[in-house]
């Protein structure tokens, strides 16, 4: 519950500060309400297309192809294994050629999905670890989260594009005075910056959430950690350079290295560490009350 709260504050925050754009640019058309009217038509011009479209572009840009059971026995049963453990409809299976060990999931809905792991991934991980890595993606299948991160990524486009936007309007317009340059400074610096950092909190805090929702799932979630130990070590080697960063924040581990100190609070995924600990930890809980109903049954449990 408490990262579906935290989820919900952030795109309260982002759709605040959408609004404050769409005054802005009212502001600089001397007319607040037309401002507003732009903000909306170009967010949902821009969700329509991300909603239609993500999947079949995610697929594409990581060389993913469709799978059949006889093609690949192993991981096709494996993921309808855990569909029918999570009470979703059985995804398209894919795999990517990248030797990076990695997995993610796309599509608008359950009914829509693709799970997808690299070939990496399956030649390094045995059925148990491989399974907890499936039911993570089979989790932000289950909790809306391509969509959910579909609009934050798109809202955050939103936001950069119409500060460039406002800034152009400013240079050769008209309507230049000091009230104007320091609108055009929050627009042009603060505003990209505070959408970027609220749409990486989005994709942490959904990790976190498909993290124990694939742990509940398999009820194995020491097997989940095993694997993200093995992934991390694979996607961290020099010779699986991954430059794609638009698709970043869809793997299961963060394919693309940073170097920074700013690392943690420009990272698409949660420390590696952590999720760990708290997969460690959420094992413990559930080994101490083995009587515990599976919530996943029934498959109602884990929607956003």
């Amino acid at each position: 519950m408490k990262w579906r709260i935290r989820t919900a504050s952030m795109f309260l925050v982002m759709t605040m500060i959408l609004l404050a754009v769409g005054l802005a640019v009212g502001f600089f058309f001397g007319n607040i309400l037309i401002g507003l009217i732009i903000m909306f038509a170009i967010a949902l011009i821009f969700n329509t297309y991300a909603y239609f479209f993500s999947k079949k572009r995610a697929l594409k840009a990581n060389k993913v192809r469709i799978v059949t059971e006889a093609e690949e026995p192993r991981l096709y049963r494996i993921v309808k294994n855990v569909a029918d453990k999570a009470g979703v409809p059985m995804p398209e299976v894919g795999v990517s050629p990248l030797p990076m060990p990695n997995a993610f999931a796309t599509g608008r809905n359950p009914k829509n999905a693709a799970v997808v792991a690299t070939r990496g991934l399956l030649d390094i991980l045995p059925d148990d670890e491989l399974e907890g890595v499936i039911a993570h993606e089979m989790a932000h299948v289950k909790n809306r989260d391509i969509l959910v991160m579909s609009i934050a990524s798109t809202m955050a486009a939103v936001l950069s594009y119409l500060a460039i936007y406002a800034r152009l309007v400013f240079l050769f317009g008209n309507n230049r005075n000091a009230y104007g340059i320091l609108v055009v400074m929050v627009l042009s610096i603060l505003v990209p910056i505070a959408a970027l950092l609220v749409q990486l909190g989005v994709s942490r805090s959904r990790e976190y959430l498909a993290d124990e929702t694939g742990a509940k799932m398999t009820g194995n979630p020491r097997a989940l950690a095993r694997a993200l130990q093995s992934i991390e070590k694979g996607v961290s080697s020099p010779r699986n350079e991954y430059s794609n960063t638009s698709y970043a924040d869809m793997w299961i581990s963060d394919p693309v290295r940073k170097k920074s100190v700013f690392k943690r609070l420009f990272s698409t995924h949660p420390p590696i560490d952590d999720r760990i600990a708290k997969l460690n930890a959420l094992a413990a809980k559930m080994e101490s009350s083995p009587k515990q109903t599976d919530p996943f049954k029934k498959g109602k449990a884990g929607a956003y």
